[in-house]
């Protein structure tokens, strides 16, 4: 179950919640207008020679003494995130298929927290083995036992059973189980070199796919709160806390079938997430 839904033991992941669903109506997107002819003007082609040149001069400006500019690490206070590639390497290894060797510095924390959160709102949750796996994985020796425990409550056999899993955390024949975390971009509220406190706002994917199934897939918007500890030489979880939104308005997309979700989980796979 994705992030998004309310639990308490853990400090939040899973639960089930009302669906609402919003039927298409007419295209009212700005960029589905039709395609406008005619012939471009000299002053057209002007304005856009000029723009162009604008752009590179800026492009320019902006890559033009980048090493003397602070990169204002010890700061505590919020910060736009970037979205370019900063080329640092976050990521040197995984363990049991999970993101670990994050960089010591507020960028590492961010990238931890946003594939920690991946980690939390996937389907492996659901497997007891699995679950055990990614919370020692990645919760801080000192909290070890609270998360698993709180995490081992929220995802419970009566749980497990009212989604219409089974008590392994497997969908039933005929029907393919989804449960997704899209990070779309993070938050570092405050940061130094042993503690970080990282935002992650999330998009989610939740249901199951197939013929006749009563929890078809649905999508949420949701933030997690991560509470991060330097730890063993890598960036380790003391708490999660989450909240609803924020959530953009929806689109008038067309819903896709049970087949086509249920192929499409199969064979898109998922993200390392890095600053």
């Amino acid at each position: 179950m994705s992030l998004g839904d309310e639990h308490g033991n853990s400090g939040g992941y899973g639960g089930t919640g009302q669906t609402h669903t919003r039927l298409p109506e007419t295209d009212v997107s700005p960029y589905a207008g039709g395609r406008r002819g005619g012939r471009t003007s000299s002053r057209s082609l002007v304005t856009v020679v000029g723009v162009v040149v604008l752009l590179i001069a800026a492009i320019a400006f902006a890559n033009r003494g980048g090493d003397d500019s602070s990169s204002g690490e010890d700061d505590d206070s919020p910060k736009a995130a970037a979205t370019a590639p900063s080329g640092e390497k976050p990521v040197q290894s995984k363990e049991t298929g999970i993101p670990s060797g994050f960089a010591h510095n507020r960028q590492g924390a961010e990238s931890a927290a946003a594939n920690y959160a991946v980690m939390l709102g996937s389907d492996g949750m659901f497997s007891p083995t699995r679950r055990h796996e990614i919370v020692q994985a990645i919760a801080d020796p000192s909290t070890l036992d609270r998360l698993q425990a709180g995490f081992d409550a929220d995802y419970s056999a009566n749980l497990l059973k009212n989604i219409g899993l089974t008590k392994d955390g497997a969908a039933p024949k005929g029907s393919t189980f989804v449960n997704r975390t899209l990070p779309a971009g993070t938050k570092a509220t405050s940061f130094n070199e042993s503690s970080a406190t990282v935002e992650v706002w999330c998009n989610g994917l939740f249901g199951l796919a197939g013929e006749g199934s009563t929890n078809p897939v649905t999508s949420t918007w949701f933030t997690v709160t991560m509470k991060l500890n330097w730890s063993g030489d890598d960036w380790r979880v003391l708490e999660t806390t989450q909240k609803t939104g924020p959530t953009p308005v929806p689109g008038d997309n067309p819903v896709s079938g049970a087949d086509e979700m249920s192929k499409v989980v199969k064979e898109f796979g998922g993200f390392t997430y890095a600053r």
